[in-house]
Parts: structure tokens; C-alpha cells; sequence
């Protein structure tokens, strides 16, 4: 598995629950090194091979290509990507689209290259990290809300494309998590100051209940699915 953003909020939860299983290896591709995360993970099952890429998903398409042959050159085989990298700042709104969706598109993009199946490739699935916001926006936050439903709309696409690639996916889309992502954020023009107190108010998940639901959706493999992972549980939901 190669995990973009495995060592954020759900990320790393979902990290610790991934080297649980029955793994060869799990690629961490992140913006941040963090050394001890990685320690942790490695420690958890000695018996899956944990490593550590820099990575930033703004980075040119070209370079996520570069960075994807070293690791295929490293493991030969590669089944699952996750991409899960997010920022919620709709001060931020160009940032927001480059990070959220344009890096996400241009990760699947460059794996495609190693996986499809019209270039000899084996085939993989892809895992994309939505939020329920993407078909029920948080409208104070319209930028955010916009990235995701393009996440899900985006995925949909891929999956319907599978008997030409040979490439499934699928989105998990958590409700509000108890994340740093949440603690704090700018709502688009100003429109709502108090958008973190108030999201704050209504119920909420940890990110352990949210990755264990994570890692049952990746076991699942159901092509095409749309997970939402809120209060601790997981629903496929009808989005049309």
C-alpha cells in the first residue's frame, strides 16, 4: 500500500490499524517527516516493511511520476494507493483545489502509468479520501465542500473506467472527526467566524473509530462504493 498523507489525523490511526494486517509493505508518502510515527508503525508488526517518502501533493505531475518509479523500482508490485491528503482554509481557496482534488487526480494519474492494464499493467485499486461534505456541504465552507464532492464525482469516474484500466476505486468520506483539521478554520469571505465552535457542537467521531471503519472499507474493495464513515460507523450510500 502507498498511503499519501498517512501520518495525519485519521491518516495515522488508520496507519497503526493498516500494519495490523496482513501486509508486505506500506509506503508512507507525506509533507512531513515524522520520524517517531514511523518508529511506532514499524514497531507495531516488525513483520511489514514501513517506509518514508517526502511528498507534497502540489508538486508537478512529472515529479509525483519520478517519485512513484523510485518506489516501483523498490517493491516491483504495488496494490493500493491511498490518497488522503486535505487542508480545510477557504481563505486558502487556490491551495484548497491543489491539495483536496488537483494533487489527488494527479497521484491516480501518475500511477495509472504503472497500473493500466492497456500498457501491460496489473491493474491496482485506488482508496480516495472524501468527506461527507462532498454530497452534504457545509455551506460556510463552500471551497472545502466543493473539493470533495469533485473527490467523489472524480472516483466515480475511475471506477466506471475499471474494465478499461483494470483500475478499481472507491471513497471513504468521514463525517466531522475529532482532527486538528477542525479545531480552527477560516470560512470563505468571513462568513461565518465561529464555523469551528459551531461544527464542534454537533456529534463527533474519533479518529481510531474512523480509521478501523477506513481499513474495513479497503478489506471490502467494493468498486464504485461511496463509505460514509460518521459516529463511528460505515454506510454505502446511493449518490446520483
Amino acid at each position: 500500500i502507498i498511503f499519501v498523507a498517512g501520518l495525519g489525523g485519521i491518516g495515522l490511526d488508520t496507519s497503526r490499524e493498516l500494519v495490523k494486517r496482513d501486509l508486505k509493505n506500506l509506503v508512507i508518502l507525506d509533507r512531513i517527516d515524522n520520524p517517531a510515527a514511523i518508529a511506532e508503525l514499524k514497531a507495531i508488526n516488525p513483520k511489514v516493511t514501513v517506509s518514508f517518502y517526502p511528498y507534497d501533493v502540489t508538486t508537478p505531475l512529472s515529479e509525483t511520476t519520478k517519485l512513484l518509479k523510485t518506489i516501483f523500482a523498490q517493491l516491483k508490485t504495488v496494490d493500493v494507493l491511498i490518497n488522503g491528503a486535505g487542508i480545510l482554509d477557504d481563505h486558502q481557496i487556490e491551495r484548497t483545489i491543489a491539495v483536496n482534488f488537483t494533487g489527488l487526480v494527479n497521484t491516480t494519474t501518475a500511477i495509472l502509468d504503472f497500473w493500466d492494464k492497456r500498457k501491460g499493467g496489473p491493474g491496482g485499486v485506488i482508496c480516495n479520501i472524501g468527506s461527507v461534505t462532498g454530497f452534504n456541504a457545509i455551506y460556510q465552507v463552500p471551497v472545502y465542500s466543493a473539493s470533495k464532492a469533485a473527490v467523489v464525482s472524480f472516483t466515480q469516474s475511475i471506477a466506471k473506467l475499471a474494465h478499461i484500466t483494470g483500475v478499481t476505486a472507491f471513497t471513504v468520506n468521514p463525517g466531522i472527526t475529532k482532527t486538528t483539521l477542525v479545531h480552527k478554520f477560516n470560512s470563505w469571505l468571513d462568513v461565518e467566524p465561529r464555523v469551528a465552535e459551531k461544527l464542534d457542537e454537533h456529534p463527533t467521531q474519533t479518529t481510531l473509530a474512523c480509521a478501523q471503519n477506513f481499513v474495513k472499507a479497503i478489506e471490502l474493495n467494493k468498486n464504485g462504493a461511496i463509505w460514509k464513515l460518521d459516529l463511528g460507523t460505515s454506510e454505502a450510500i446511493e449518490w446520483t
